[in-house]
This record gives structure tokens, sequence and C-alpha cells, in this order.
């Protein structure tokens, strides 16, 4: 039997965790333990951080039952693991508490790529215990614990990344935490995630830092005379340049298929302009609008 207790939740008995365990509370990992003690889903949560003043931090927060000084120790007796550390230490936390983690463990993340992670901690993984890659589509530019909210999670998209020879029951049990947490998921191979990601989140990124870039080295200085539609555009590019740099590393090869793409289709708006085709200029613009709305 897995461990935890049920709840009722949607008219289906769930089944909870007693021990939850967040390795890296910043805005995602505190964002997600608030949800998981607000809706009740587990019965304590531990927190762990790099930083000893997070550390002291987290144990002020209402949601954090225990604050341990490493990874290893917070892991102890948890029936579910979530790492929220950087990308690219994400591998190298998973092996590090692996000696430590009890049979019935089930393991996840919330790394925004699932290739080189999924694959690097489930060949780390004891066979009673699981990793199972999650990547809920939530959060802002801002970052650190002190802009944690649950709310962020509500009605969000969120990917569970399993591979062929992940354990269903568990898969199965860190769908209906992220379903319990309000938001709408989808179950996806790591290759297929970082594929989609690639397109609708990281390349979007990539894209409005080259814009902030570009208008950084013009001589004028017209920021003052910009107005809502250039903080709109650029908002996401605030988000902190090392966080970034180890997400788009990690995928790298899928944002070059992005890139690619998007300069064909610059490069077609730039002949329709050129040639003064008024209607492939007028339908770029609706098929963006129409696109748009949709979002």
């Amino acid at each position: 039997m897995l461990p935890g207790w049920a709840i009722r939740w949607g008219g289906y008995l769930l089944m909870v965790f007693a021990k939850v365990v967040i390795l890296g509370p910043g805005l995602m990992g505190a964002s997600v333990a608030q949800a998981i003690k607000a809706k009740g889903l587990c019965k304590s949560i531990t927190a762990w951080s790099r930083r000893s003043e997070t550390r002291t931090e987290c144990a002020r927060q209402p949601w954090c039952d225990a604050v341990e000084d490493s990874p290893e120790k917070a892991v102890k007796g948890a029936d579910l693991v979530i790492v929220g550390t950087p990308v690219e230490t994400i591998v190298y936390i998973v092996e590090q508490i692996v000696p430590e983690l009890k049979s019935g463990a089930i393991v996840t993340d919330l790394g925004s790529t699932k290739s080189l992670i999924c694959h690097g901690c489930a060949a780390r993984m004891p066979s009673e215990v699981s990793f199972i890659g999650s990547h809920p589509m939530a959060g802002s530019e801002k970052r650190g614990m002190a802009y944690a909210d649950a709310k962020i999670l509500e009605n969000q998209a969120c990917f569970v990344t399993s591979l062929a020879d992940s354990d269903p029951s568990a898969v199965e049990r860190i769908v209906s935490l992220w379903e319990a947490l309000s938001m709408r998921v989808s179950i996806v191979s790591p290759e297929e995630h970082d594929t989609i990601v690639a397109h609708i989140s990281h390349f979007p990124h990539v894209l409005a830092s080259c814009v902030c870039r570009y208008l950084a080295e013009q001589e004028g200085d017209w920021r003052h005379l910009a107005g809502s539609g250039l903080r709109d555009v650029t908002r996401i590019a605030a988000g902190d340049p090392g966080l970034w740099q180890g997400i788009i590393e990690q995928n790298r090869e899928e944002i070059l298929k992005a890139l690619r793409g998007f300069r064909a289709s610059l490069d077609s708006f730039e002949t329709a302009l050129m040639e003064r085709d008024s209607t492939e200029v007028f339908n770029t613009l609706k098929i963006g609008q129409d696109y748009r709305q949709r979002l």
C-alpha cells in the first residue's frame, strides 16, 4: 500500500502524503507548499534551502512544519519530495538524496525542462522509489519565496512527464496531486514536453530579451516614451538571467528549432512589407489577433 491517508476530494477518495519535503522553496516551491497545506493534502511539510537565511525564513512560514540544513536530512521518512531548485542542479540534488529515500517514496520536480532531468533522475532511482517529472506552468518574472502565492497555480496548465517504465500508481498520485491543486494536467513524454515549452515558454522569453537588447542598443533613450504595449511584450524579459540561462541551455536544440521556424515567419512578413503585400500583412496581424484572443 502507498504511504499516506485518504480524504474526500471531488467525489473521489484521494490518497494524501503524510510527509512532504520541499527542496528549494523559492517562488514555485513555496507556492506549491502553500497550496498543499491549504488543501490539506499532507500532515507535515519539511523544507530545505541552500541558503541559511532562506531556511530561517521558512521556519517562520505557516506552511512549514520543519526545516533541515541538508537535503539528505530533510528527505528522511518523506512520502513525497518536490525538488524546486534550478534545472541544472536537480539531477545532482536527487543523486544526493537517493540513499535516504524510504521505500515507496515519490520524487518529483518543478523544472522547466524535462528530458535531461527525467532520464537522469530515473536512472538513479532504486526500484522501490519513483521519480515522476512535473512542470506546473505558473509563476512570474519575480523570484523568491517573498512572492510565493498558492493562487498562482489555480486553473493553470501542469505537465506530468512519465517514462515508459514509470510506476502507473506513482504517476496517478502525482496527477491527482496537481489536479487537487486546481491545475489542468497533461501527461506527456519528457521529449514532447521540451518541444512544447520551447515554443510556448522558452522561445517567447528569448524573443522578449532580444527585443529589449535591440532597443537598449539604439542611440536614443526611448524607454520613457513607451506605452503599455512595450511593457506587455517584454514583461518576461525581467526574469532572472542566471535562472533562464540554465533553462535555455538545457533545452537548446528545441529552442533552436523554434527560432528557425520563427525566423522563417519573420522573413515572410518582411517580404510582404517590402513588396507592399497588404493582404499578407493583414493576414499576419489577423492570425496574431485570433491566436491572442484564444489564449
